[in-house]
């Protein structure tokens, strides 16, 4: 669930249940892809560098990368990254990322007006946020101002039962909703292939990541 990489590619990480790994949660692959992408290993396409380390290695279906040997993981094989990995995430960063930009587009502001961000749902509450901006997944922000709020469906359903207050404010923001059909928005589009990179095709949407990756910072050092 949690993944970090030495500048001598060495990996530290937080397992489930502190035991032997079996595989890779949510939390832990996009770790494991910002991880890859400050120390070298895979570049700014999401392609892994051949002759980065050792750990990247050749297998029947292309590159991957060694994360635990079978002897220390669960099941006793090996777990790896593999292209396909890398390449899945980066297309449902995209579309997540391409997703704000266009809400923001369409209110005629930018992340850096937004003042506070909550970020609900199970996944949610274990994404590390730094990791999280580095890959591209949310637009550039100050961290503080991104807050996690668990299962807020859950929670807001049990209050709108429980109290008449609740409801009336349920309500009120449903009549408030706008319905946006991405996929047939040209600007969604557009977003959307230009954040099928890490972070984005375009610097000056993350300029602080763009200067750690140009130093060599380790996001997660």
């Amino acid at each position: 669930e949690r993944l970090k990489i030495t500048e001598d590619f060495q990996l530290s990480y937080k397992v489930i249940g502190n035991r032997n790994p079996r595989g890779i949660c949510g939390s832990g692959l996009l770790d494991s892809i910002s991880a890859l992408l400050c120390s070298g290993a895979i570049n700014k396409s999401g392609k892994f560098v051949r002759g980065a380390t050792p750990r990247v290695r050749e297998s029947e279906e292309g590159l991957e990368f060694l994360l635990v040997e079978g002897p220390k993981s669960a099941t006793g094989g090996d777990i790896v990254i593999t292209q396909a990995d890398i390449s899945n995430l980066i297309r449902s960063k995209a579309a997540i990322y391409a997703a704000i930009s266009t809400l923001l587009e369409a209110m005629h502001m930018k992340a850096t007006d937004i003042q506070r961000v909550y970020l609900a749902g199970g996944f949610g509450s274990y994404l590390d946020i730094h990791n999280t901006i580095t890959i591209g997944m949310l637009p550039e922000m100050p961290p503080e101002r991104i807050h996690f709020v668990g299962n807020s469906s859950l929670a807001g359903s049990r209050l709108s039962l429980l109290s008449r207050e609740a409801f009336s404010n349920v309500k009120e923001i449903a009549s408030k909703m706008t319905y946006f059909d991405l996929m047939a928005n040209p600007h969604f589009m557009e977003e959307f292939i230009s954040a099928n990179f890490l972070p984005h095709t375009n610097p000056d949407e993350f300029p602080t990541v763009y200067q750690e990756l140009s130093r060599g910072v380790k996001a997660m050092d």
